[in-house]
C-alpha cells in the first residue's frame, strides 16, 4: 500500500535540511534584521522550493502536509540542539566577544566585518561614548550587539540590532 503523502513528507524533509545547511554555510544569522535584499531572497527561495516539496500535488492537503512536516522537523531540531551539545555546535553560532574590559578584539571585529562606526553606534545606543566604559560587548547569536557598561552602579544591558548584512558571522 502506498501512502499518498509520503512523497511530500520526504521532499519537504529534504528541502528543510538543504535550507538548514545552506543557511549555515552562507551565515545568514541576521534574520532578525532583514534588509530588502534578504526579504526578496527569502520570498524567491520559498517560491523556488515549493514545487520541490509538493511535487505535482498542489492540493490544500498537500500544502498542509508539507507545512506540518516543516514544523515537526523544526521542533525536533530545536529539541535536539538543546539536548545534544554536538548538534547545537554544528547548527548554531556562538556569541563572539567584541570588547572586554574596554579592550577591542580587532581579530574578531575584522572576521565579523564589524566596522568601527557600527561598534560606536551600538555603544551610543547604549549610552556609552568611550570604549573604556564598556565592560563587555558581544555579538549575540541572533545578530544583535549587546553591551554591558563598566558603571557598576547603573549596570545596563541593552541590544543593538545590526542594520547591515555584512559578511557571514561564522562559516
Amino acid at each position: 500500500m502506498h501512502f499518498p503523502y509520503l512523497d511530500i513528507i520526504l521532499r519537504s524533509a529534504a528541502v528543510y535540511f538543504f535550507m538548514t545547511i545552506a543557511i549555515r554555510i552562507f551565515g545568514k544569522k541576521e534574520l532578525s534584521q532583514l534588509n530588502t535584499a534578504d526579504i526578496i531572497l527569502i520570498l524567491l527561495i520559498s517560491n523556488s522550493v515549493q514545487n520541490a516539496m509538493v511535487g505535482t500535488d498542489t492540493s490544500l492537503w498537500g500544502g498542509l502536509v508539507a507545512a506540518l512536516v516543516l514544523f515537526v522537523i523544526n521542533f525536533i531540531i530545536k529539541k535536539l540542539t538543546h539536548k545534544y551539545k554536538l548538534i547545537g555546535d554544528l547548527l548554531l553560532d556562538k556569541p563572539e566577544v567584541l570588547i572586554h574590559d574596554g579592550k577591542l578584539d580587532f581579530t574578531t571585529l575584522s572576521k565579523l566585518d564589524i566596522s568601527n562606526d557600527e561598534l560606536k553606534e551600538a555603544m551610543r545606543e547604549h549610552g556609552l561614548e568611550h570604549f573604556n566604559d564598556v565592560k563587555l560587548c558581544m555579538l549575540e547569536i541572533d545578530g544583535t550587539i549587546s553591551v554591558i557598561s563598566e558603571d557598576k552602579k547603573h549596570l545596563k544591558q541593552t541590544h543593538y540590532k545590526r542594520k547591515h548584512n555584512h559578511k557571514n558571522f561564522r562559516k
